[in-house]
């Protein structure tokens, strides 16, 4: 039997206890909760075959009245003696995609990077367009380029303006990232129906980081007139680890003020903003520290207006906040804003940069207040990329 034991500031305390699938050098994978720099197998714990599978799936759909059962038998556990078999060094495992994604939708809630691009893309117009503050305003990705962080992202290519207005094919110049926040669906919804934002915590098991790399001069091309398609649609990394909302009860505030009023089903009864900070490292320096909470649409106004129309839902669907970014250039989420367009490169290892070059690397994590007075980390999002295939 082994005790583990975390400093009383460790962002992976007992407060905190997130989910992932993790695959021992010996053995195949199994859901497992990250302590500290362990990682505990609940299959070894719990005579419970939902831990001993590939993705958290079959655990999800069980909802919230069984997470907060385990949950609660965490708690007890990770105070006392745990099974030796149960317990995993992370150094010694492969942390795996958490979950089978179903569906992914990414919106648009941030106000300050709107605004930002607005003012990039539309520099003579209103930066917000006249729908922005009346809904949620989301695309639908692909799910099957979901990957877990550490993946490596290959450039990708496309078609792409030139400076010289010809249209031409091949890998990216403005390859960015935006750095968010995902939820993930733990119990769906049936086709024709609709979940209120009362009914978020229902549904919704937790929160995850997210990287939607972007490739900008791409998107610029093809976005108009159905928006995102193949500069988003290559890859979005998401942490390996699952933190579930039960863990962030003391980081829930309100939401900043919505003008006009949203529409009814969009009315919230309960806070669902969340005081989460975010850090971007771009080759080992922080560049950028996006702050959550000054984001206008919640995660719960988010799901209503996801399922509004009668849409169902499914567990393991994932749907994420867009680039988080604030006020200020020290707080903007995606490379696009923080060089603003490339005219304002950042100095990044002694040179002046603007966009992802091949070989960069770039790592987001976050952290919250836990319920216990202490802060608690999301993990990490790490990805490096590499030269486009074929080139």
């Amino acid at each position: 039997m082994a005790r583990i034991e975390t400093a009383p500031d460790s962002p992976f305390g007992p407060d905190n206890l997130p989910y992932g699938v993790c695959a021992p050098r010996d053995g195949g994978p199994r859901v497992c909760v990250r302590l500290g720099d362990y990682a505990i197998d609940l299959s070894s714990v719990f005579d419970d075959p939902d831990f001993a599978a590939p993705t958290l799936n079959k655990f999800l759909a069980r909802g919230p009245r069984r997470w907060h059962e385990i949950r609660h038998r965490l708690r007890d556990l990770v105070d006392g003696l745990i099974p030796d078999a149960a317990v995993h060094l992370l150094t010694e495992v492969d942390q795996l995609l958490p979950i089978q994604v179903g569906d992914y939708v990414d919106f648009y809630a941030s106000i300050d990077h709107a605004t930002n691009l607005g003012r990039l893309l539309r520099p003579n117009s209103e930066p917000l367009l006249p729908n922005w503050r009346h809904l949620p305003v989301g695309y639908h990705g692909r799910s099957g380029t979901v990957v877990v962080s550490g993946t490596a992202i290959h450039r990708p290519c496309g078609q792409h303006r030139t400076d010289s207005g010809v249209t031409a094919f091949g890998p990216t110049r403005r390859l960015d990232i935006e750095a968010e926040l995902g939820f993930v669906v733990g119990v769906g919804s049936p086709l024709g129906t609709r979940i209120h934002t009362g009914a978020f915590a229902e549904h919704v098991f937790g929160v995850v980081l997210v990287d939607d790399w972007s490739a900008r001069d791409v998107q610029a091309w093809e976005y108009q007139p159905l928006g995102p398609f193949q500069g988003k649609s290559f890859a979005t990394s998401i942490s390996a680890w699952i933190t579930p909302l039960a863990a962030l009860e003391a980081a829930r505030v309100p939401l900043p003020e919505q003008h006009p009023r949203p529409l009814p089903y969009l009315c919230e009864t309960e806070d669902w903003g969340l005081d989460i900070d975010l850090t971007i490292e771009w080759n080992g320096s922080a560049v950028s520290h996006p702050p959550y909470a000054r984001m206008y649409w919640s995660p719960a106004q988010m799901l209503a207006h996801l399922s509004v129309n009668g849409a169902a839902t499914r567990t393991g669907d994932l749907y994420a906040s867009g680039t988080v970014s604030g006020p200020h250039r020290e707080q903007r989420g995606s490379f696009i804003e923080l060089c603003w367009g490339g005219d304002e490169p950042v100095e990044i290892g002694g040179a002046r940069r603007t966009f992802l070059e091949d070989g960069d690397e770039v790592v987001i994590t976050a952290d919250a207040p836990g319920v216990s007075g202490s802060r608690i980390g999301l993990g990490e999002v790490r990805g490096r990329i590499l030269p486009a295939i074929g080139h």
